[in-house]
């Protein structure tokens, strides 16, 4: 009798708390946010990381490592001081106001939603913490340490926060009706135009094309690879904020164009080389999931599959242009998967997020013409903005600090010109 006078006491309790819960904190919504915001950081540190250290080459494997690792430490002092507030504070259409500074006002009742805003200020860290750890891969094995920290300082502030205001913080974007789920114009673009631009401000490696030698590691590449894959459930599904259909849509759309990427990718590949490579199979499935990333939360599986599978063709085409026709030296081919990946995603979310297309439908009653419309200007001004920026700040570090390392350092490798260790003592 008397545990069945707990258990009465303990249902009357749940149902006398669950209103008020559905009123503000949702403690569901609360702990996907904050798995979601591991799995991200995870895909940078380690899973990014491992991708990129493996396709450079040996003596440069440490320098890239301690890039993304000095970049994720950086960014969140640069987050909390006043990233977070020009991005997501009162401000106007271009860019957040000081409010937030110092995470002020970010206390433990304070909500954003159904979640406390502390989770999601972090969870937005860790997408400000991925974006400039991405633009790594365009400037490889021959930038200064020190550039890359004040190149990354001065960017994120004045390119990432300003574009992340425009589409998630209140900015113009936003109220246009331009649609990005989780980043493909935030992250995407922004990363991959900043490592073209670099790529080229830079200048091409020594060697470059004909005397390179192939990723030093590919087990690296393929095991950061499957992180990256694993990272971006969190990365797309929680950018739904909560846990519902639109965060387990997300998932699935996600992992669909994934697939299809990775798959199409080699396929074509081995059409054109004769034979398929895992660094071509990995290299598709980012692509995919990069071109994704915009519709994630607007379009059904169906559309996913037809996303994965242009993100397949166009970014195995560009990757394929730029290397041996513009012969740019993008080194990690940030700009073609990554780029053109947000590019192709976000212009065809204003395609599949319409409810009017069937079995390819997605969740949106949508004029096509009028959001792909909306879709392309969203896309070009960031572009736009983003190279402008990123040339300019380029151009103040290399006066600074100077951006590129000698040629004998070069050739020696970064982890020992510019650290004093070596990644294998051989």
């Amino acid at each position: 009798m008397h545990q069945l006078t707990k258990r009465l006491a303990a249902a009357i309790a749940v149902l006398v708390t669950v209103p008020i819960a559905a009123e503000g904190l949702d403690t569901g919504d609360t702990s996907w946010i904050m798995t979601s915001t591991a799995l991200v950081l995870f895909m940078t540190l380690p899973g990014l990381s491992l991708f990129y250290a493996g396709l450079v080459r040996s003596g440069n494997v440490l320098s890239v490592l301690m890039q993304c690792f000095t970049i994720a430490c950086l960014v969140s002092i640069l987050w909390l001081l006043l990233g977070y507030s020009l991005a997501f504070g009162e401000g106007n259409a271009f860019i957040g106001g000081l409010d937030k500074a110092l995470f002020a006002g970010v206390t433990e009742d304070a909500l954003a939603g159904t979640i406390p805003e502390s989770a999601f200020a972090i969870f937005q860290l860790t997408f400000a913490i991925i974006t400039p750890a991405l633009i790594v891969g365009g400037f490889a094995e021959r930038m200064r340490f020190s550039a890359v920290l004040l190149f990354t300082t001065v960017w994120l502030l004045l390119v990432y926060a300003p574009v992340c205001h425009w589409v998630w913080g209140g900015g113009w974007l936003g109220e246009m009706g331009f649609m990005d789920f989780a980043g493909g114009s935030v992250v995407h673009i922004t990363c991959g135009t900043a490592a073209i631009v670099a790529a080229i401000t830079l200048g091409s490696r020594r060697g470059f094309p004909d005397r390179m030698t192939p990723p030093h590691n590919m087990t690296l590449t393929v095991m950061g690879a499957g992180m990256l894959w694993v990272g971006w459930f969190g990365f797309n599904g929680g950018s739904a904020l909560a846990a519902n259909g639109d965060a387990a849509m997300a998932i699935a759309v996600t992992h669909i164009s994934a697939a299809a990427g990775a798959f199409v990718w080699m396929v074509a590949e081995w059409i054109r080389f004769g034979k398929p490579s895992v660094l071509g199979a990995v290299t598709g499935m980012v692509a995919g999931l990069a071109t994704i990333t915009p519709a994630s939360g607007y379009v059904g599986p169906a559309g996913a599959l037809i996303i994965g599978i242009a993100a397949g063709v166009v970014c195995f085409a560009m990757t394929n242009y730029l290397k041996r026709t513009l012969k740019i030296d993008d080194s990690l081919d940030v700009f073609p998967v990554h780029g053109m990946g947000g590019i192709v995603g976000l212009i065809l979310t204003g395609v599949f997020a319409s409810n009017m297309l069937g079995v390819f439908s997605g969740q949106h009653d949508i004029s096509i013409g009028s959001q792909v419309g909306i879709q392309a200007i969203g896309a070009l001004a960031t572009l736009a903005y983003t190279a402008v920026l990123t040339w300019v700040i380029l151009k103040v570090v290399d006066m600074v600090t100077g951006n590129r390392v000698s040629e004998d350092e070069e050739t020696e490798g970064l982890d020992l010109t510019q650290h004093e260790e070596r990644g294998y003592d051989l």
